[in-house]
């Protein structure tokens, strides 16, 4: 499966699983998929299933109507924190503490909880993350009319999620209403 924009910080990689096309995770293969590319980020889930994929529409749903909110300087929907809040309840960290010979010891967050539970938790606390990061008014949109992935831009010009994507089709499209015009 192919993921148009992954990179991202990991709350925006998750909206941006629902794209103009369709929903990328609307299944446990598509979700299994996704959580691949995001190896690294989330603590391993093992086998996906129907649980797994609910708790993660869930989390983002609830992470679209606050974002859309707070980027534009709105109160989030109280039924939007509620979700994300119970979702972090649903599976609280705490740190443990372990030896390694390479780099002594270690303390690294675990969470006890079903694998739908933890992974909702830890998709929430990104969410939470970006929610309070000083730059979430930077979130941006894409330009392209056929666009609805967001991203957090690192050069205040940026205009599209993916140049050689939509940025190559905005500009494709000017030239030839250009050259039509002519």
């Amino acid at each position: 499966m192919n993921f148009p924009l992954t990179g991202e910080p990991l709350a925006l990689d998750l909206l941006n699983t629902r794209t103009a096309e369709g929903d990328l995770v609307a299944d446990a293969a598509g979700l299994a998929a996704w959580l691949a590319e995001q190896a690294g980020r989330l603590t391993p889930v093992g086998e996906v299933g129907a649980a797994e994929v609910a708790a993660v529409q869930a989390v983002r749903e609830a992470a679209r109507a606050a974002l859309d909110a707070v980027r534009g300087g709105d109160r989030p929907p109280a039924d939007a924190l509620r979700a994300l809040n119970e979702a972090l309840a649903g599976a609280p960290a705490h740190r443990e503490l372990a030896w390694t010979e390479e780099a002594g010891v270690t303390a690294s967050p675990h969470r006890t909880a079903t694998p739908a539970r933890r992974l909702a938790a830890e998709l929430a606390e990104a969410v939470a993350e970006l929610l309070t990061d000083s730059r979430v008014t930077s979130v941006r949109a894409c330009e392209a009319e056929d666009c609805v992935l967001v991203f957090l831009p690192v050069h205040p010009r940026r205009r599209w999620c993916v140049a050689s994507a939509c940025g190559n089709r905005v500009r494709v499209a000017r030239y030839y209403a250009r050259r039509k015009g002519l």
